[in-house]
């Protein structure tokens, strides 16, 4: 398996947010990093980030960033990212699905009945499917290599009701996603496993903490608070763990993951894991039914 250095990444939606973060916390020297997003007047958020800026911070940290600008609901486009990195590097080492669209009214409080249709199509199509449509293309590459790490970035939502019915829905598909796969891919040496993140202090989470305005209950979670990069540092130190298949087919939060591999954020501590507050992850039978 490629170490630290000369390795090659996908991170998918890493314009801003969590998979910008994932992206520098895998940058450094020797690893290229192809980076994924839509083009900026196709993303109307008002938020700051561009795909330019993520891959300037990934080369002020000694990697080589490549922008592909890709909408991940156009299977295509998604086809036409897998052939270029198979013609520029001819190998891929790892894959983080992290494309996402979050409804603007995802946080009100609705029932699923007066929720829009195009909720299923941010969170499940540009999101549950298009993690299986670049995992699919990831994964010839790395059975032929036999080495890799497909890496689905989700949520204690799988397990405990969050924001919405179809925000769980695709959260729990996406963890049983990488349990399935990892299944079909452990006699190629090729890992997948699913990310639980804390809360992840974003460019939309940021501007709340900092002004006050968080609702009060978060107080509790504060000890769980992430750089928007630990997860690219988990997946870092996870990527070159001896005992990575171990961890394969299963969901991990961040911050225990941090805990086995002493993971420090950006401030040095290591984050709390919210599994007393929010549960666990599902605990995947052995059994086989083919």
């Amino acid at each position: 398996m490629a170490s630290g250095k000369h390795r090659v990444v996908i991170v998918t939606g890493a314009s801003r947010g969590v998979g910008k973060g994932v992206a520098l916390g895998l940058a450094g020297e020797g690893t290229i990093l192809y980076v994924t997003a839509r083009p900026d007047h196709q993303r109307p958020t008002g938020l700051p980030g561009s795909l330019e800026q993520t891959v300037a911070e990934i080369a002020n940290r000694g990697g080589e960033g490549i922008a592909v600008p890709c909408d991940h609901r156009d299977d295509a486009q998604i086809e036409a990212l897998f052939r270029k990195i198979e013609q520029e590097q001819g190998r891929l080492d790892i894959l983080v699905n992290n494309v996402f669209a979050v409804p603007g009214d995802l946080q009100q409080h609705k029932p699923f009945w007066q929720r829009p249709l195009s909720h299923w199509n941010d969170m499940i199509d540009l999101g549950l499917r298009a993690h299986y449509v670049a995992s699919r293309l990831a994964a010839p590459i790395m059975v032929a290599q036999r080495h890799g790490l497909i890496v689905n970035i989700s949520s204690p939502g799988a397990r405990c009701y969050m924001h919405s019915v179809i925000y769980g829905m695709g959260k729990a598909a996406t963890d049983k996603m990488a349990h399935d796969m990892a299944r079909e891919l452990r006699a190629y040496q090729v890992a997948a496993v699913s990310l639980w993140p804390g809360i992840v202090l974003t460019e939309r989470v940021m501007p709340a903490v900092e002004s006050g305005q968080l609702p009060p209950e978060y107080a509790a979670l504060k000890d769980g608070f992430e750089s928007q990069e630990y997860a690219g540092r988990i997946i870092d130190a996870l990527f070159q763990a001896p005992d990575l298949h171990q961890r394969s087919g299963r969901s991990w939060y961040t911050a225990e993951l941090g805990q086995i591999y002493d993971v420090q954020d950006r401030d040095g501590n290591i984050p709390a894991s919210y599994r007393h507050i929010l549960g666990g992850p599902a605990e995947p039978s052995e059994a086989e039914i083919m």
